[in-house]
């Protein structure tokens, strides 16, 4: 029988700061800003707020706009 207050298994979604698709933690690259610069953490392990963009060149190009736009808030 599974213990269903275990844990295992699970794979944690997260969702793209850019196109607002969630998917599996390990199928996103996660990102920190540091000084006003992207800094990208490809061992998901840096201190501080993490970012989530999908690997598609379409997110990953939109990230500099999205910057700009995170700073005037």
């Amino acid at each position: 029988m599974v213990n269903k207050a275990s844990n295992a298994g699970h794979i944690p979604s997260r969702t793209c700061v850019i196109c607002k698709n969630k998917d599996a933690k390990p199928n996103l690259l996660r990102f920190v800003i540091k000084n006003d610069i992207i800094v990208f953490d490809y061992k998901q392990k840096m201190q501080g707020r993490g970012y989530y963009c999908c690997v598609t060149s379409n997110c990953i190009n939109k990230l500099e706009k999205w910057l700009k736009k995170r700073k005037r808030k």
